[in-house]
């Protein structure tokens, strides 16, 4: 999400002064924007969105020396629906931190393994990592959760019933 953008202007290799000069400008409007967008958050106004939604148009359409820097910041601008959406829903998240964190076990474990050798071991492999993300996000310990269910006892309820009344909770 709008982390993503901010890191490919962080990978930019300047190749004279200016170029690094123009980088840092970006970099510093980029996160000013994003610093913006965590108050509005907290107290979102529409004159405060308005600024913002400025403030994003004037960075990436800003014309620099640096061509690479250029495109980054036209591509960004391609995605401005997306990435201010928290202007009109100040209920979602600004990154994508939390998703990224329920693949990552999975993806080191694919890097490693060289990932599955059927269609069947994929889907074995994607039911398992599933069941196992939402035990611990429950706070339920994972083998105790199949050794309940293995052995039929179903002590522990359904993880889709547990789901459904943390959402109640939290709403």
């Amino acid at each position: 999400m709008l982390g993503a953008c901010g890191k490919k202007i962080k990978e930019l290799v300047p190749g004279n002064s200016i170029q690094a000069q123009e980088i840092e400008d970006a970099r510093n409007s980029f996160w000013t924007i994003y610093k913006d967008l965590k108050a509005y958050k907290q107290i979102p106004t529409k004159e405060v969105k308005k600024q913002i939604e400025g403030q994003f148009d004037a960075l990436v359409k800003k014309k620099t020396n640096y061509m690479t820097l250029n495109l980054i910041l036209k591509r960004i601008g391609l995605n401005k629906k997306e990435l201010l959406l928290v202007l009109d829903r100040p209920e979602i998240p600004l990154h994508n931190n939390l998703s990224e964190n329920d693949i990552r076990g999975y993806v080191k474990k694919r890097k490693i393994s060289g990932s599955t050798r059927s269609d069947e071991g994929r889907q074995c492999r994607d039911t398992f990592t599933s069941l196992k993300k939402t035990c611990k996000k429950l706070s339920i310990r994972f083998w105790d959760y199949l050794i309940d269910r293995l052995s039929l006892k179903n002590i522990i309820p359904s993880l889709g019933s547990l789901v459904a009344q943390k959402a109640a909770f939290a709403s």
